[in-house]
């Protein structure tokens, strides 16, 4: 027999004797705690264990920068209680400085999602440190620590961040007609880029460790258009406190080669679908491909939608939950 069984026997006997002794409780009067349900196996306990990764919504999926409609973050999270996410991905763009510097008003969206039984698991946000100018550094720096304070205040443990980039495009839509390359600033390499990047995160992890807020280096474009990039400064930094939010839709060629490497540091899974076709680019991607490399990293987070396409969100995005209820299964 093995010891964790034999333990678990003198255990549960132990426990018999002192209920039956000191309350009078028998084996048939309390079945569950006096036949090994508090120190059950894994295969004794499985019948009622959830079986997929937990799924969210960010609420991008709605905005998206131009649906008025969903600005309200409010909104978003008891549209994703009725569809029966688990959870809802706030992106910070869609909370108004009013709103900021209201204490009230950001307890209420806790309030909201406890009342839709969500999770508030991650809050996506913008700043850029790939700049020769060390003012606009600083200036990032205090803005991403008050964005972790920000998350510690709505309880959300994980934060996106990004690189920057070198803002050499005219547009978004530029960068995105050259599938996310722009070149340096002239007199500049992305080798002077990466140290100003590492310096910046370096001074927003002791308030990332002091408010408990895990920041995620997002596959953005800038300095994190490659996994090599990511992992460049994710592991200069060598802390639990920066790890990778991974996203699926960001690699346009080979994603799964790419998807693969950045999968045993990532610490939220951002998975975009594009039904209708995409805005700017559609990917063609196999979700039970990605869910099965994910599955071999033992990754066991949350799985945040983005949908990125044309279709009607009332249709699109349902299908989008079903797809990755099927895709993320847990490891076991």
């Amino acid at each position: 027999m093995k010891e964790s069984a034999i333990q678990r026997r003198q255990f549960n006997g132990m426990l018999t004797g002192m209920l039956s002794g000191t309350l009078g409780l028998s084996a048939a009067s309390c079945p569950g705690i006096l036949t090994g349900s508090l120190w059950a196996s894994p295969q004794e306990s499985s019948a009622g264990a959830r079986t997929t990764l937990p799924i969210g919504l960010s609420t991008y999926s709605l905005w998206r920068f131009k649906n008025d409609e969903f600005k309200d973050v409010g909104k978003c999270i008891d549209f994703a209680g009725q569809l029966g996410f688990d959870g809802v991905e706030i992106l910070l763009y869609q909370i108004s400085q009013t709103e900021l510097l209201s204490r009230a008003a950001l307890q209420d969206i806790k309030r909201r999602a406890l009342r839709s039984g969500l999770a508030l698991y991650g809050m996506s946000t913008h700043q850029g440190f790939v700049s020769p100018d060390p003012e606009v550094r600083r200036q990032n720096i205090e803005l991403t620590i008050g964005q972790i304070e920000l998350c510690y205040a709505l309880g959300i443990p994980t934060m996106r961040v990004n690189t920057g980039r070198w803002g050499t495009s005219k547009n978004f839509d530029e960068l995105m007609a050259n599938r996310g390359i722009e070149p340096p600033l002239p007199g500049y390499t992305e080798e002077d880029g990466f140290p100003w990047v590492i310096d910046a995160l370096e001074r927003c992890l002791p308030t990332a460790e002091k408010c408990g807020v895990v920041l995620g280096l997002e596959n953005h474009w800038g300095l994190g258009l490659t996994p090599e990039g990511v992992l460049r400064i994710v592991d200069a930094i060598d802390s639990p406190w920066l790890q990778v939010t991974l996203d699926t839709g960001n690699f346009l060629e080979n994603p799964y080669e790419k998807l693969e490497k950045l999968a045993p540091k990532t610490v939220l899974l951002q998975a975009k679908t594009y039904y209708g076709g995409g805005e700017w680019y559609s990917l063609d991607l196999d979700y039970q491909k990605v869910g099965e490399l994910m599955r071999k990293a033992n990754y066991r987070g949350w799985v945040s939608l983005e949908f990125e396409g044309k279709e009607d969100y009332r249709t699109a995005i349902p299908k989008s939950l079903e797809l990755l209820r099927k895709s993320f299964t847990r490891a076991t």
